[in-house]
């Protein structure tokens, strides 16, 4: 998904100077494939490594139907709209499996329930492996994709921080013979573990946002990846905005969120830098993504707002940032260089010349 990412140095209205940065050095427009699903498909099981990018999707494992055959419990007898979460330690590996209540913590939301022993095949039976990676993403499109999209009457968006996902028995169930497939929703972190969240998802706010303070890198594939501040990144957030707020009649345009995002993104980086004058010696300036239409239908209301310092050869790239903003950091390895004083200066009130 394209999305139209704006950056600004405003200029205040009362001195006629940029508000914080310089607008000669503001990237107006910059396309960027945002937040490509660096997990879009992760699922639950004991026995397979949850962080691979391919994800957790079962593969159809077919059982013949048999008179003798003996009925298998299945581990799980969580069915749709209820949700499921496990525990996971320090070195990745999972436990705990428990149903659970969608108000309370959890990690999985259960759109379809399919028994794979029902194949009209003998792919999924008594002595039949657990899918592969390559077959559980097949899996995930023909056995999870519709019947999750009907869950959530297609209010979904394929960009924002949920992900359809199945989730497989242990390996220990699927050897006794369970073939129980739960499809459903998650939120993945960058490696693709799957986040504790609260309440439903037809209750919440979709969009892929990340918390104040947090810093992002952007890949070469243009993926927005949360990293170490201390490291190499390219964007500071500073806030996260509700667009639904200000827009409640509906999906506002391009322009109407550039321009509402202009002023109260600049406010933002002000009130996190703690005052007009260290945004403007930050020598940074402010980013913002727009969301489109089919974003905005598909439940996602919210964007954040970032510090960035663009790059002036003109490829409409970033900066590298090293140490949050808020403290001693460098450009490309550098710190940002005294600025020259302004006449008149604003006071951290505001106030007028």
């Amino acid at each position: 998904m394209m999305v139209t990412i704006m950056s600004t140095g405003t200029e205040n209205p009362n001195t006629g100077h940029p508000r914080g940065a310089r607008s000669a050095f503001a990237v107006r427009t910059m396309l960027v494939a945002a937040l490509a699903g660096t997990a879009a498909v992760g699922a639950y099981s004991y026995s397979i490594n949850q962080n691979s990018p391919e994800g957790r999707v079962a593969q159809p494992v077919t059982q013949a139907s048999s008179p003798t055959t003996t009925q298998v419990a299945s581990f799980t007898t969580a069915d749709v709209g209820a949700c499921a979460t496990w525990d996971v330690n320090d070195d990745g590996q999972v436990s705990g499996f428990d149903q659970v209540s969608c108000d309370q913590e959890h990690r999985f939301e259960i759109s379809a329930r399919e028994d794979l022993a029902a194949y009209p095949s003998s792919e999924f039976g008594p002595s039949a492996a657990p899918p592969n990676l390559t077959r559980q993403a097949q899996l995930r499109e023909e056995l999870c994709q519709a019947p999750t999209l009907a869950y959530l009457d297609g209010r979904f968006d394929p960009a924002g921080r949920y992900t359809i996902a199945p989730i497989l028995p242990s390996a220990e169930a699927w050897a006794a013979g369970d073939r129980t497939m739960l499809c459903g929703l998650q939120a993945t972190d960058s490696n693709g573990t799957p986040q504790l969240t609260v309440g439903p998802i037809s209750a919440n706010d979709q969009s892929r946002v990340f918390a104040i303070g947090a810093c992002i890198r952007v890949e070469s594939s243009a993926e927005f990846r949360e990293v170490d501040c201390a490291g190499d990144h390219h964007l500071e957030a500073v806030s996260t905005v509700n667009l639904a707020v200000p827009f409640p009649n509906g999906v506002p345009s391009t322009e109407e969120q550039n321009s509402f995002l202009g002023n109260t993104c600049t406010q933002a980086a002000i009130d996190y830098l703690g005052g007009e004058e260290n945004l403007y010696q930050s020598t940074l300036q402010t980013f913002w993504p727009t969301l489109t239409a089919n974003s905005w239908v598909g439940g996602s209301n919210s964007v954040n707002c970032y510090l960035m310092s663009p790059s002036t050869g003109g490829n409409a790239t970033f900066n590298s940032l090293q140490g949050s903003a808020r403290g001693a950091f460098t450009i490309n390895g550098t710190p940002p260089p005294p600025q020259p004083e302004r006449e008149p200066l604003r006071s951290s009130a505001g106030a007028t010349p």
